[in-house]
């Protein structure tokens, strides 16, 4: 498996991971998020073009994507999903720690995301990783704005939760 920079002709196949991947929502009682349309393919070149956009892949297919930006004194996690037939496998697990690198070399101090608290492959998971929910007065202003923006899509149907992990220096 390699991480890299997507190109624009992947763009669609990172649609079709998402929706695979979002297929497992169905089966936890979420088929709304199950349902939900991959971010759009101009949403994913601006993410490409600022070099936030990267892949894992087996030979030359992605099988996993992440996209991220800055977020106050983080790099924010928007979106990593992985194709069920590459899952726990340690590529997301890998995405991650290559936007922690991103991060590092940027001179941003953490990764944070939002995520589903109750789902197993959402919050658990990032906690198994290393990352801590916020409380919310710990929220930043650029989180808090994600956060309001995901309840305006109807997100907070289900519990939600901010989570943080501190990338180490270098040499740390």
């Amino acid at each position: 498996m390699r991480i890299r920079p997507a190109t624009s002709g992947e763009l669609p196949v990172l649609q079709d991971i998402e929706r695979a991947a979002g297929a497992p929502f169905r089966d936890v009682g979420m088929p709304d998020i199950a349902d939900d349309e991959p971010p759009a393919l101009n949403m994913l070149e601006r993410y490409r073009e600022a070099g936030r956009c990267w892949v894992a892949a087996l030979g030359d297919r992605p099988v996993a994507y992440l996209i991220a930006e800055p977020v106050d004194d983080a790099l924010h996690v928007e979106q990593v999903s992985v194709h069920p037939l590459a899952a726990r496998r340690g590529v997301g697990r890998a995405l991650l720690a290559h936007a922690a690198g991103h991060a590092r070399e940027h001179g941003l101090k953490a990764l944070t995301l939002t995520t589903f608290a109750d789902v197993p492959w959402n919050a658990p998971y990032y906690t198994r990783l290393g990352f801590r929910a916020l409380t919310e007065p710990e929220l930043t202003p650029g989180l808090r704005r994600i956060r309001a923006e995901e309840a305006g899509h109807g997100l907070d149907r289900w519990p939600r939760v901010c989570m943080r992990a501190d990338v180490p220096r270098t040499g740390a």
